[in-house]
């Protein structure tokens, strides 16, 4: 079957820099649990050492746990925006400064902060406050024939990986996993270009009996009923799909992050379940 036609060509490429930042305690310290416990976790910001792409998104001693680096800039200023809205997964990046200077990576995520994985080695050799120059190429990515599916976060490069083909007037896509739009929380108030939307994984019961529990980092996932074209909103028949970012949460309403990728309100986009349909496997990444 073939691939679809893009207007990859007409993409411009523009370099945007932030630096790694430094993991965050939330206000209070404690996070609450649903019954009403809580404890002190770590997961956002700053530089994780061992969760990567491919790994569990279930079971971390965590909260909200990201793969890779989390990179930003001034957090009030114009350029934290360029780093959010000009980055699409799949694009290189570099480190600039520091003892890993020259070390290439590749963005896997955005949560509050951009997320880059790199090889271990380099991990072992970054700080906080090292620069990271990431070459941004997809924002305005379209479908030349599907007018009406939307391209979000996408890159070239990533798009290609996925395999995406045409037959009969639509898409289809292997995903990793089918989520229940009844499941989705925190996050559906956000534009889909910026941040993502959470599930909301507290009925641990719930989440074994669907197999949601074995979700891992990177996995590419389908989302029936689900309009992502500005906010992220139930529309029947509306298909979306998106990629698991960062781990589990404790808090009510809150669970493992997935930015949207493509979102079809018509029927265009159908989907088979593939378990290697992430982006450990698509991008080369390891694990």
């Amino acid at each position: 079957m073939p691939s679809p036609n893009t207007n990859e060509d007409a993409l411009v490429e523009m370099a945007v820099a932030g630096v790694i930042t430094t993991p965050a305690v939330r206000p209070g310290q404690y996070i609450p649990h649903p019954d009403g416990r809580a404890t002190v976790l770590p997961g956002m910001y700053g530089i994780t050492y061992n969760v990567r792409c491919g790994d569990r998104a279930f079971g971390w001693a965590g909260d909200h746990v990201e793969p890779g680096v989390s990179i930003d800039d001034d957090a009030n200023s114009g350029r934290h925006h360029a780093l959010h809205y000009l980055n699409c997964i799949g694009n290189s990046a570099m480190v600039t400064s520091g003892m890993a200077a020259g070390a290439e990576g590749i963005v896997v995520g955005e949560h509050a902060r951009i997320l880059v994985q790199f090889d271990p080695d380099a991990h072992a050799l970054m700080a906080p406050g090292d620069r990271i120059q990431v070459m941004t190429k997809g924002q305005g990515l379209r479908l030349t024939d599907f007018p009406d599916v939307a391209l979000k976060k996408m890159s070239p490069r990533l798009f290609h990986a996925l395999g995406i083909t045409e037959k009969d007037g639509r898409l289809h896509v292997n995903v990793a996993m089918e989520l229940p739009i009844r499941i989705m929380g925190s996050g559906a108030e956000l534009n889909s270009e910026y941040v993502d939307q959470d599930l909301m994984s507290g009925d641990r019961a719930l989440m074994a009996e669907l197999g949601i529990d074995q979700m891992r980092l990177g996995d590419v996932i389908a989302i029936r009923h689900a309009d992502h074209h500005w906010g992220r909103s139930y529309r029947e028949g509306a298909v979306s799909i998106c990629l698991c970012i960062h781990g589990d949460s404790v808090m009510t309403g809150h669970g493992p992050g997935i930015l949207t990728l493509m979102t079809a309100r018509n029927g265009e986009i159908d989907f088979t379940v593939d378990p290697a349909a992430n982006l450990a496997t698509l991008l080369d990444l390891g694990a």
